[in-house]
């Protein structure tokens, strides 16, 4: 029972520093966390946006974060290292946090939702899903997809190739909660067969226009179908 109630008070720790960190690093672009245990302590993986605005002049504010979180949290000696998303439209958190910032804005939610697709898969993402859910429009909670390309809900394939993030956006009716579903670039799927040294499909042949025959230089124009013989036609 002790080495559950551990696991437990370590995983409910995670959740508690990923929430914090994400308050402190909203202006930075929080973009995603990985926690490692090492032996020389507790390695903390902070993938933003805008790493210098959380990093601070001559590393002052981030010195200040491990400060924070080594007394909040507990942590054994605990490193944080900061890393630059180089391509901010394919990290489904941090588009997450750029809906939920349009919504809080005064977008419409039907326009929004289509404009962060469009922008994804512009990035050259094999798929993407964007789901709306909340107060959009009237007293009553719905829900609202924007899908396009492949997306991937079970299998091995979630694990390997998708990626999801989730926020909120606060808003006067209430807080609609937005989820956004990325599938990688570089996803290959189990359907997708190559076959090593099979021959390559042969090109169709262009298609060439007929052209009447000519006598003499001068086309010949094909007569009208006539009617056959004894058709019964009017006389």
């Amino acid at each position: 029972m002790a080495s559950e109630r551990k696991v437990v008070q370590e995983a409910t720790r995670r959740v508690l520093l990923k929430d914090y960190l994400v308050r402190e690093s909203a202006r930075a672009g929080f973009g995603g966390l990985d926690i490692q245990r090492t032996p020389m302590g507790t390695r903390v993986t902070l993938i933003c946006e805008r790493p210098g605005i959380l990093i601070g002049r001559r590393g002052e504010l981030i010195k200040q974060l491990t400060q924070d979180i080594q007394s909040r949290f507990r942590l054994d000696n605990p490193q944080i290292e900061v890393q630059e998303e180089r391509q901010p439209s394919l990290n489904a958190q941090l588009m997450a946090e750029k809906l939920a910032s349009t919504l809080e804005r005064g977008w419409h939610f039907r326009r929004a939702g289509h404009s962060t697709v469009r922008r994804i898969m512009e990035a050259g993402a094999r798929g993407c899903q964007v789901i709306l859910s909340g107060k959009l429009t009237g007293e009553r909670h719905r829900t609202e997809r924007f899908k396009a390309g492949t997306i991937k809900y079970c299998g091995e394939a979630v694990h390997l190739h998708m990626e999801k993030g989730f926020y909120q956006a606060r808003l006067k009716p209430g807080v609609i909660g937005v989820n956004v579903w990325i599938m990688r670039p570089t996803a290959k799927l189990p359907d997708e067969i190559v076959v090593k040294g099979a021959p390559p499909k042969p090109a169709a042949a262009p298609a060439v226009a007929e052209v009447p025959p000519t006598v003499e230089g001068e086309a010949v124009v094909p007569l009208p179908d006539l009617p056959p013989p004894g058709g019964g036609g009017p006389t």
